[in-house]
């Protein structure tokens, strides 16, 4: 029998359409699983079940006459602790940062209340976004539910161990580097990488993307009618769409499909995603597409360019801190951000101008074929504790080969589960498509989703 908290989107609008169940029901059994799991994964900020309770009343009201608000009316959704809403604090993952309450919910929020969605938490991140894990020197740990001793990934953590859970079917997470694919990957969840653009974001910036995170693929592409609804605030909002976001299906046969198994830098491939990955793309060729290996679009010239960017933009923004207050920022972010302060204007604009090389690379590539598969991740797990995968601040970005350049190049992409480690732990497969087209990555993940069955056995919740 499903239990309430494994139901999905379009399963809870039916009940609350034919009156079998409530928002308010189907809240207070959620309410009762996530304060199960929430002691030993430590996902949520500003959790607030009296609210929560509230919006689902209100909700209730609302289906019982026949007129809800929109297609999420009554779903409960976290957001990323980044994406503000208003009357709470951004602490953006750091005790460096003075808590006032936000005078204005950012795009992503304003389209939840519009659409009469129960935000009921933000979920958690590291210190300003910038690791791919759940250590934060303001939040609590963030641990992976499939194993507690082991790391949910980042920046978006908490959304990624939230969603693993059952915390509701719907979470949004930020991307910028891979902070949604990556701890995707890591938790067994699909997460989706839009188009630059196609869901509008505040504070925007090169590469900064948001995207929803959640069990299934419908789950997700059901959620992008309201997340992509444009926002004058975010200047590279993409204009209004009519895209039916649930026209999933595709025939893949006469496609060209690039395999890419080596990022061109950074961690290894572990055997075991090589080989789940691998096995993956056996499944589009049995489909009747073309499985073409290529070549990594990435260079070590193209992410240390990027790293010296980074350090140089982050010192910026924390040099006008007060020592008490940038002593509080996590000492591996520290450290690898103080290097910022030597890194020249001129060295600054060669690291920027690395990002228009991946632009490139990545351009030149999708004229020969139509999509690409490849590892989420290079690696299977690594500590909960650790800052990242190497726990190096001097080498952050060794694991983001496979997810970054895209973000640079503007194009979607979705990291999706494609099997379990020897130890038990998920491992993700990314498919990338072309500049705009976010329904072939849908339609491609979905396909694959129905191929293999999908997650059906997920963590269990403690006690």
């Amino acid at each position: 029998m499903t239990e309430p908290t494994d139901l999905s989107i379009q399963d809870l609008r039916r009940k609350f359409a034919d009156k079998s169940l409530s928002p308010s029901e189907y809240w207070l059994a959620l309410e009762e699983h996530i304060e199960a799991w929430e002691p030993t994964i430590a996902a949520l900020y500003a959790y607030d079940p009296e609210d929560a309770r509230r919006q689902a009343a209100a909700s209730t009201e609302r289906w019982a006459k026949g007129a809800p608000l929109g297609a999420l009316d009554g779903i409960p959704v976290t957001l990323k602790e980044l994406i503000a809403t208003k009357g709470q604090p951004v602490p953006l993952g750091t005790a460096a940062v003075e808590l006032v309450p936000a005078a204005e919910d950012a795009p992503i929020a304003a389209r939840m209340r519009e659409d009469g969605a129960v935000i009921f938490a933000k979920t958690t991140c590291p210190d300003y976004g910038m690791l791919s894990s759940g250590l934060s020197s303001f939040h609590k740990l963030s641990r992976n539910p499939w194993d507690p001793s082991q790391n949910p990934g980042g920046s978006s953590a908490g959304a990624s161990a939230a969603a693993a859970a059952g915390y509701g079917p719907l979470h949004i997470g930020t991307d910028i580097g891979g902070s949604v694919r990556l701890p995707a990957g890591w938790t067994g969840i699909f997460g989706f990488k839009p188009s630059h653009g196609r869901i509008p974001v505040d504070p925007y910036y090169v590469g900064r993307c948001a995207g929803p995170m959640t069990r299934t693929v419908e789950d997700a592409a059901f959620s992008m009618a309201t997340l992509s609804r444009p926002d004058w605030r975010d200047g590279t909002s993409l204009p209004p769409n009519e895209i039916d976001w649930m026209d999933l299906d595709i025939d893949v046969s006469g496609m060209r499909i690039g395999l890419m198994l080596d990022a061109g830098c950074g961690l290894p491939v572990d055997d075991e995603v090589r080989d789940a990955v691998i096995a993956a793309a056996k499944r589009f060729d049995e489909a009747g597409a073309t499985i073409i290996d290529v070549a990594p679009v990435l260079t070590r010239q193209m992410l240390d360019g990027l790293d010296v960017f980074w350090r140089a933009r982050f010192w910026g923004d924390i040099m006008g801190l007060s020592e008490e207050r940038r002593s509080a920022i996590l000492p591996y972010i520290h450290s690898w951000a103080k290097g910022g302060a030597e890194i020249s204007g001129v060295d600054a604009v060669r690291g920027f101008n690395e990002t228009i090389e991946m632009r490139k690379s990545c351009g030149k590539l999708f004229t020969q074929v139509d999509a690409v598969l490849s590892p989420t991740n290079p690696i299977v797990s690594y500590p909960a504790e650790w800052a990242s995968p190497t726990n190096d601040p001097a080498r952050p970005f060794e694991h983001v080969g496979f997810t970054v350049p895209w973000n640079m190049s503007e194009q979607p992409a979705s990291s999706i589960n494609c099997g379990f480690s020897r130890s038990g732990m998920p491992i993700g497969l990314q498919i990338v498509g072309p500049r705009f087209d976010d329904m072939l990555v849908l339609r491609l993940s979905k396909a694959y989703e129905n191929w293999s069955g999908g997650v059906t056995n997920w963590p269990k919740r403690p006690g």
